[in-house]
C-alpha cells in the first residue's frame, strides 16, 4: 500500500509538472487508435447489428486495455519493487490530465485575449464536441469554461479515484470507457446505436465520482479566493446539478458556473443541428475569457484539494 501511495502521489505531481507533451508516446492515443480501427470494422447502419457490436466494442477495449495493463504492472513487481514502483509512478502521470486541460484552454483564452477569434475556434475545436463556427467570442470562452469544469471530474477527479480504488489497471478501464465515450458515444445517425453501450457505461463509471468532484469542488470554491462565491457554488449547485441530458455532466459545471457568478449551457449546434439546452447558474454579469484562467484556477484547486484528501486516506491505510 505504501508503494501505491507514492506512485499516486508522485504521478500527480509529474502530471502537474510535464502535462502532456504531443510528441511524446501515450497510452490513451494507442487505446483511441484501437477504438478507431474497431469502428471501421463493427459499425454498421443495422441498428440491431450496430447495438451488439457497440457491446463488442465495449468488452474489446475494456478486455485489452485490462489485460495489458495487469501484464505491465504485475511484470514490473515480479522483475523489482523498485521497476513496479516507477512503472506505476509512470502510469498514474498518464492517467491523469490536470495540466493537458490548462494548456489546451488557456490557448483559447491566449487567442481572445488578443482578438483573434477565428484561431480561438480552432483551439476550442479542439476540446468541445460542438460546432464552433456559430459561436462568437463569449460562446468560444463559455465553451472552455464548460470543458474545464465537466473535465475536472473526467479528467482529474475520477481517475484519481478509480486510480486510488484498484492502481493504475482500474485508473486505465475508466480512461478507456471515457475515451469511448467521447469517440463514439455520440447521438447522432452514425453513433445513436453502436455508441449506445459506450456512453451508457460512461454514465455509470461517473455518477459517483462526478458528484464527489462537486462537492470537491465546492469546498475548493470557498478558498479559491475573492473572485470565487463558495455559498453561490452551493446554491447554483443544488438548483441546476440536473439541467444536463447526461446525469453527471452538470454536476461540476453547476458549481463552477456559481462559483464565478456567471450563466453556462444553452442551445448549441452539434453536427449542424440546433440542440435545446437548459442554461446553468444565473447571469449575474457577462462571461469573459478572463473566466478560463478563473475556471483553470478553480480546476487546481480542486486537484490539490482531492489529492490531499484522496492520499490521507490511502495513508490511513497504509498504518491499519
Amino acid at each position: 500500500m505504501k508503494y501505491h501511495l507514492i506512485a499516486f502521489i508522485s504521478g500527480f505531481l509529474l502530471d502537474l509538472i510535464l502535462g502532456d507533451p504531443v510528441s511524446w508516446p501515450h497510452p490513451i492515443r494507442v487505446i483511441g487508435a484501437l477504438i478507431g480501427r474497431l469502428d471501421e470494422k463493427l459499425n454498421t447502419k443495422d441498428e440491431k447489428k450496430a447495438l451488439k457490436n457497440g457491446k463488442l466494442l465495449v468488452l474489446a477495449v475494456a478486455l485489452v486495455t485490462g489485460i495489458v495493463t495487469t501484464l505491465i504492472l504485475v511484470s514490473g513487481y515480479m522483475i523489482n519493487v523498485y521497476v513496479g514502483l516507477i512503472l506505476e509512478i509512470i502510469m498514474t502521470y498518464q492517467i491523469l490530465s490536470i495540466k493537458c486541460l490548462k494548456v489546451e484552454s488557456m490557448k483559447v483564452y491566449n487567442k481572445l485575449k488578443n482578438n483573434n477569434i477565428e484561431e480561438a475556434k480552432k483551439a476550442v475545436s479542439m476540446i468541445v464536441g460542438r460546432d464552433v463556427e456559430p459561436l462568437d467570442d463569449k460562446g468560444v470562452a463559455r465553451a472552455a469554461i464548460e470543458t474545464v469544469a465537466e473535465n475536472t471530474s473526467d479528467g482529474c477527479i475520477a481517475p484519481m479515484i478509480y486510480t486510488a480504488l484498484g492502481g493504475p489497471v482500474l485508473g486505465f478501464l475508466y480512461k478507456a470507457i471515457n475515451t469511448m465515450d467521447s469517440m463514439v458515444g455520440y447521438k447522432n445517425e452514425k453513433y445513436l446505436y453502436f455508441g449506445r453501450c459506450a456512453a451508457k457505461l460512461d454514465d455509470i463509471v461517473n455518477y459517483i465520482p462526478s458528484r464527489i468532484s462537486a462537492y470537491f469542488m465546492i469546498a475548493a470554491s470557498f478558498i479559491s479566493g475573492k473572485d470565487y462565491n463558495g455559498r453561490n457554488a452551493y446554491r447554483i449547485y443544488k438548483r441546476d446539478r440536473r439541467k444536463h441530458a447526461s446525469p453527471n455532466s452538470a454536476q461540476t459545471e453547476s458549481v463552477c458556473a456559481g462559483a464565478l457568478g456567471i450563466r453556462l449551457a444553452g442551445d448549441a449546434y452539434y453536427f449542424g443541428k440546433l440542440v435545446k439546452k437548459d442554461f446553468i447558474g444565473d447571469a449575474t454579469r457577462d462571461v469573459s475569457y478572463e473566466d478560463i484562467k478563473r475556471a483553470n484556477h478553480l480546476l487546481y484547486v480542486t486537484a490539490f484539494l482531492s489529492m490531499l484528501i484522496i492520499a490521507l486516506i490511502l495513508f490511513s491505510f497504509c498504518f491499519k
